[in-house]
C-alpha cells in the first residue's frame, strides 16, 4: 500500500506502507512524518493549507482527529463518505496504475515495484496538480447537480 498526497505545487512524498495494511494508529505517523515533510520541501506550514481526505475510518478516527487539533491543522471534516469525483488525487492514483501497467513485465516483488511507484509519482508534474486541484469548483457544481450521483469526473 501506498499513501501519497498532492499539492498545488506538485505531488508531495509518498510513503509505503510495508505490511500492506495501513492501521489507523500508523496514519498519525505518516501524517507527522511524510506529509509534514512535504509541506517543508515547498515552503508550507499548517497555517498554509487545509487538508482534504476522504471519511476512510482511520482518517476520521478519534487518533487522527486528536492529531490535527494538536498539530493545529485545518482540516476538512464533513466530506462525503464516498465521493471519488471529489477527490482530486484520485486522477493521480489512476494515472499511476496506468503507467505501472504500461511496463513489459510484473514487478518481482514489492521492492521492484516500490521502485516503480516511487519512478513514476515524482513524473507528475505541477501542471497535472493545478488542473486537478483548479477543477474542484466544476467538480463540486457536478455533483450538486447530479444530486450526489456520477458525474463525467
Amino acid at each position: 500500500m501506498i499513501w501519497g498526497c498532492i499539492t498545488y505545487w506538485e505531488p508531495g512524498y509518498a510513503c509505503q506502507v510495508y505490511d500492506g495494511t495501513m492501521k489507523f494508529q500508523d496514519y498519525p505517523q505518516i501524517l507527522a512524518t511524510t506529509l509534514r515533510d512535504s509541506l517543508e520541501h515547498y515552503g508550507l506550514s499548517w497555517d498554509d493549507v487545509y487538508f482534504q481526505q476522504d471519511n476512510d475510518p482511520k482518517h476520521t478516527s478519534n487518533t487522527t482527529k486528536k492529531w490535527f487539533i494538536d498539530n493545529k491543522v485545518t482540516w476538512i471534516d464533513d466530506w462525503p463518505a464516498q465521493s471519488p469525483d471529489l477527490n482530486p488525487i484520485e486522477h493521480l492514483w489512476h494515472h499511476l496504475k496506468l503507467k505501472l501497467s504500461a511496463y513489459e513485465t510484473k514487478a518481482k516483488g514489492v521492492h521492484e515495484l516500490w521502485d516503480r511507484v516511487d519512478r513514476e509519482w515524482n513524473t507528475f508534474t505541477e501542471k497535472e496538480c493545478r488542473r486537478y486541484i483548479e477543477s474542484m469548483p466544476a467538480r463540486i457544481q457536478a455533483v450538486l447537480a447530479a444530486k450526489g450521483g456520477s458525474t463525467r469526473y
